[in-house]
């Protein structure tokens, strides 16, 4: 190990140090912004210049204090989103615009406008149900939906924008030209960070001085805002105050606090609101450094003053505003205006692209570990599965496996043969995940580096050098990821021939892609390095790692002549992220408080767009006793995606370790997922075409239950599954809300039932999981388990059949669907070789139908189990009968004491008509 490495190491051996990383007193744009603010300067709209375009209205806005112009642009886009553009008409050079996100240049919707008394204008789409408002003076936008104002834009006066200026040496020092921009950029004793900013010992030098950008939004009506992504805080966000917002900013942030509203490894800037009756969407499309503040005004009862006795009281609306400042680029945002929730989740896809659908392999279990130390310890570990009788299917590699953290490399003493290590996982049907950072070690003699080094692949300094900074390697320098011909060479090294030692059962880790720079300031990179298209740092922070993860799923599928689902988990990402894989929480500690976390954070990761998401099961750092790590793996079942992973000074902790009955409980839990691979593939499939979070909370559910809007313990998976951890020691009972008066909720293994709309207390022991089936729902799941999916192929599949009931309490009818493919190609979109079949029971007929004519594939997997909860009568006979007319007899068994109905041994082709009679 180098020295340089041995030193580093030690940034990674403790819990996070608050002190490395800045809060909001510590940035200067921030403090800039505030500064301001409370000296109200406002923008007027210069109404008379607006014009109206194909495209967009534009119109200028001006400064009241330095009578500078911007240009406002507002689209109107299908599926009823509005876009708002505001930038400088004509900047010093070019502003950052954060491109690749979207997934295509969104068809916008020609808008009409309607004058007012020259101090207002009325944009609409033309249906009329939605209308922008403009007020000139103080500039303003009201979106009016259903006659309602539903989001004002600068209404509290935060606008703010910071126009480039040449560079300080290029200036002339007279005290009198200083008043130029002066909401902005005035220099003063007060608040140096205008072209330079100090933190600790590293300076940041502003080529074109401050440029920052803040705009305020106000929600009428809304208490309960979510997402932006990613912090260690409660699902729904909570209020700041001064000196403390929201900051996106990603970092490598070791042991990270939890509630703690400091970025940490990815940023979505994206923010939901929900409340009865509409879900709006926030998306500020900005790469750079960026704080929101969050101020819920609850709703209060107050007293007119007039004398008229039967309006003596109203009540005023709540109301929450967000306040979003970012350090550099445009303002560029998106308003979605739902209503519903599935119309949000779809309208965010429409903009940044659904999440990609996963390799079936992918869905299983993991094994990871900082590191496994050599081919011997893989093939015991591997084996230690099979000894167990527990099915898992991908062995991960972490940085120890490379030639000193040279990646595409393998040490040749600890892997001296890795194909065939890897054919040893091949004919258990297993996979293999190997790292692969951004950073390359400074080293002439590696390829890897060499070739970068005379392509000038690398991210520069400041003074037009390569960017160096120390990272596991030691000495690094950066791929630019931004530029798209680094992208396609990076891509190509993941072909066979250039990954020496690579096979196709091979996937991909992308970590450290902040990117982490042990060295720099955050412990990252400097904001003034130079990008492609000689663009600083500091305006494409937040989107580097997205542009690693982008590179490496193109190089997995090239590698395959773009037959193959690539699979790449990320450490760091952007919005659009769930385009190209999977993500995780980063460096957990083996804390309950960290279980216990897990849950918001995963929801937010959902509703944002990436469901592929899941936490380190026990913790990444630190010693998990038996009972958290049983309980961890109980959750991480039910999560999307689910592996184990540990650092280095940990002790080992495969699943068989702490003793026999704990092996048999993480056995049990493990065993579970993979009995509902069927279920959890159908929503990766619900996910991608169709933009359904796969884990949801309960507000996305039952919208219209203001009891849902705060509940994050718990959540659904999918609409048929609700799950509630256990994530507090030594539990003896949890208190578990079913919601939906009008719903009936089946315990998963006992088949107790309760109507919704109360908490229950649920018994619980070490073995117990509670999770409930919704009434009026089918779950697929597989009944046979394998070594892992490959095993799983042709296994029978078993239909849990929930019933729901009417007021009356008269059987009802219960839906599902299941959808299966191939599990690894792209035939399902280019051949249309899936099977995507519906299930439904009514009046006492449980059918199998086709749910998309488009699909075919040929599946020799039949129902061999169907349970029905729910039924109230033991049923006197029960029969098949197929599309080709035949009746077939059923023997069943009904328990009486719980209502069940179960059928065995049946035969029923998985894609074929049939139906099941219970007379």
């Amino acid at each position: 190990m180098e020295a340089a490495e041995k030193e580093e190491i030690s940034v990674e051996d403790e819990v996070v140090d608050k002190t490395i990383f800045r809060d909001c007193s510590k940035i200067a744009f921030y403090r800039r912004q505030k500064q301001q603010l409370s000296k109200n300067t406002t923008y007027r709209a210069l109404l008379d210049s607006a014009t109206t375009g194909q495209d967009s209205t534009k119109f200028q806005i001006i400064n009241e204090t330095t009578k500078i112009p911007l240009l406002v642009e507002v689209y109107g886009i299908e599926r009823n989103i509005f876009r708002f553009k505001i930038n400088e008409e004509t900047p010093l050079k070019p502003r950052y615009e954060v491109p690749d996100v979207l997934t295509n240049k969104p068809t916008t919707v020609r808008l009409i406008s309607y004058s007012g008394d020259g101090g207002s204008l009325t944009l609409t789409d033309g249906k009329e149900d939605l209308k922008c408002y403009i007020t000139a003076n103080p500039f303003k936008i009201d979106l009016i939906s259903e006659k309602e104002v539903v989001i004002s834009i600068n209404s509290l006066g935060q606008l703010y924008f910071e126009h480039l200026q040449t560079p300080q040496t290029q200036r002339i020092t007279n005290k009198n030209e200083e008043k130029s921009s002066a909401d902005t950029s005035q220099e003063n004793p007060e608040d140096p960070g205008l072209w330079e900013e100090k933190f600790g010992n590293f300076v940041d030098v502003k080529a074109n001085g401050p440029a920052s950008i803040g705009l305020d939004f106000s929600l009428h009506g809304f208490e309960h805002v979510y997402g932006i992504p990613q912090h260690a805080e409660s699902h729904q966000l909570q209020n700041t105050r001064d000196g403390d917002a929201y900051r996106l900013y990603n970092l490598d942030i070791y042991g990270y606090q939890i509630h703690d509203k400091m970025g940490i490894y990815g940023s979505v800037p994206y923010l939901l609101a929900h409340k009865l009756g509409r879900t709006i969407g926030i998306f500020w499309l900005n790469a750079s450094e960026t704080l929101v503040e969050i101020n819920t005004e609850p709703a209060v009862e107050y007293t007119l003053t007039q004398m008229n006795p039967a309006a003596a009281k109203q009540m005023v609306r709540p109301r929450t505003n967000v306040h979003w400042m970012s350090e550099s680029g445009i303002i560029d945002v998106f308003l979605l205006t739902g209503p519903t929730p599935s119309d949000i989740f779809k309208q965010y896809s429409y903009l940044t692209g659904t999440q990609a659908m996963p390799p079936l392999f992918s869905l299983g279990y993991h094994q990871c570990r900082w590191n496994y130390e050599d081919e011997q310890d893989v093939e015991a570990v591997d084996a230690g599965f099979d000894e167990h009788d527990i099915p898992y299917d991908v062995m991960w590699l972490d940085i120890e496996h490379t030639e000193g953290k040279r990646y595409f490399t393998w040490d040749k003493k600890k892997f001296p043969n890795p194909k065939r290590m890897q054919e040893l996982l091949r004919s258990k049907k297993r996979k293999l995940v190997v790292i692969s950072d951004p950073h390359i070690k400074v080293d002439p003699d590696y390829s890897v580096y060499a070739k970068a080094k005379e392509e000038g692949f690398f991210v520069r300094n400041k003074e037009g050098g390569d960017f160096e900074g120390v990272c596991w390697p030691g000495l690094s320098s950066y791929l630019d990821l931004t530029n798209p011909k680094v992208r396609e060479w990076y891509s190509g090294l993941f072909a066979f021939p250039a990954y020496q030692g690579s096979t196709d059962i091979l996937f991909i880790w992308n970590d450290m892609n902040e990117p982490s720079v042990f060295r720099g300031p955050e412990l990252t990179m400097q904001k003034n390095a130079i990008h492609h298209g000689n663009w600083e740092h500091r305006e494409l922070h937040n989107i580097y790692g997205f542009y690693q993860q982008m590179a490496t799923a193109e190089g997995l599928i090239q590698r395959s002549k773009g037959k193959e689902r690539p699979f790449v988990l990320s450490r760091s990402f952007f919005a659009g992220s769930q385009k190209y894989g999977a993500v995780w929480t980063g460096d957990n500690t083996a804390e309950w408080s960290y279980l216990k976390i897990s849950i918001p954070m995963l929801l937010t990761l959902n509703i944002t767009g990436i469901s592929f998401c899941g936490a380190d099961v026990g913790g990444f750092i630190g010693n998990p006793e038996a009972e958290l790590l049983v309980r961890w793996y109980q959750a991480g079942a039910y999560q999307p995606f689910f592996r184990g992973h540990a650092t280095m000074n940990t002790k080992r902790r495969e699943p068989w370790l702490f003793g026999e009955e704990n092996t048999r409980l993480i056995r049990e839990a493990i065993r579970e997922r993979y009995t509902l691979l069927p279920y959890f593939y159908s929503l990766f499939y619900y996910a991608h075409v169709a933009s359904e979070p796969v884990m949801r909370p309960l507000w996305v559910e039952f919208p219209d239950e203001l009891e849902t809007f705060g509940v994050e313990d718990e959540y659904m998976l999918g609409s048929a599954l609700l799950v509630h951890p256990v994530t507090e020691p030594k539990a003896t009972t949890v208190d578990v809300f079913l919601p939906g008066s009008n719903e009936i909720w089946y315990d998963y293994k006992t088949f107790a039932h309760w109507e919704g709309g109360c908490t229950v207390k649920i018994p619980v022991a070490l073995d117990t999981i509670p999770v409930f089936q919704r009434g009026g729902s089918v779950v697929p799941i597989r009944t046979t388990i394998g070594k892992s999916t490959g095993w799983m192929t042709n296994s029978p599949y078993g239909l849990r059949v929930a019933l729901s009931t009417k007021v009356y309490g008269q059987l009802d009818s219960a839906v599902g669907e299941v959808y299966l493919d191939d599990g690894h190609s792209f035939q399902y979109l280019h051949q249309k070789q899936f099977l995507h079949r519906k299930f439904s029971f009514c009046s006492s007929v449980l059918s199998n139908s086709c749910a998309d004519e488009r699909g075919h594939y040929p599946s020799k997997c039949v129902v061999e189990q169907i349970l029905v909860l729910g039924l109230k009568k033991k049923p006197s006979s029960v029969s098949t009968h197929s599309s080709d007319g035949k009746d077939q007899p059923v023997t069943f068994t009904y328990y009486a004491q719980t209502s069940t109905l179960s059928l065995e041994k049946l035969s029923l082709n998985i894609g074929a008509d049939w139906e099941v009679h219970i007379t």
